[in-house]
């Protein structure tokens, strides 16, 4: 059966934002076709079971939160110094308050990661590969900081991004400016 991308696409948006307001155990093909509009069954046409869509669900969240081409590029013709690096800081702000169902998502694969092995293993590859591919960014663009630098920056901007997501009270009262550059500054050294 030939499949609509677009339709294909919809679904993992849809099984997104169930993930984000109902939590892994909410994540059925009835409420994803129900989020999505589309007929009762058209999630199971897509996806054969629950795993396959959870993978599927992990590389549209990536290709969500991903910065665009442009946006890098347009970064890059900057001189490459800290200024940058906590510009590029403040850009992944930026997109998490942009798409907070997809980091709120993304938890939710983390925790169901905890009970489901094979979960746990393809989530460790996303995530094992795209922090080497931040420090492979980072040493090719020539940014200040090392391996080390990156990976600092990868945990300290998770924990932020989770902080406001899910308690942003505890956040609110801090100058967010001041506390990426602080971040970026420990980082770099």
């Amino acid at each position: 059966m030939v499949r609509n991308e677009a339709r294909r696409t919809a679904l993992l948006d849809a099984a997104i934002d169930v993930l984000a307001e109902e939590g892994a155990r909410g994540l059925t093909y009835r409420a994803i076709d129900a989020k999505a509009e589309v007929p009762a069954g058209t999630a199971s046409n897509y996806f054969a079971n629950r795993d396959e869509l959870m993978s599927s669900v992990m590389t549209r969240v990536h290709d969500r939160l991903m910065p665009s081409d442009e946006s890098v590029a347009q970064s890059l013709s900057l001189p490459r110094d800290r200024s940058l690096t906590v510009k590029f800081m403040h850009d992944i702000i930026k997109r998490a308050d942009a798409d907070k169902a997809c980091y709120l998502a993304m938890m939710e694969l983390r925790l169901e990661a905890t009970r489901r092995p094979e979960i746990r293993a393809a989530l460790t590859r996303t995530i094992a590969g795209n922090i080497e591919d931040n420090v492979a960014f980072n040493e090719d663009s020539k940014l200040p900081g090392d391996r080390m630098t990156v990976i600092s920056l990868y945990f300290a901007m998770t924990g932020l991004i989770y902080e406001r997501l899910t308690l942003p009270d505890v956040v609110a009262p801090m100058d967010l400016d001041e506390l990426v550059e602080v971040m970026v500054d420990r980082a770099i050294g």
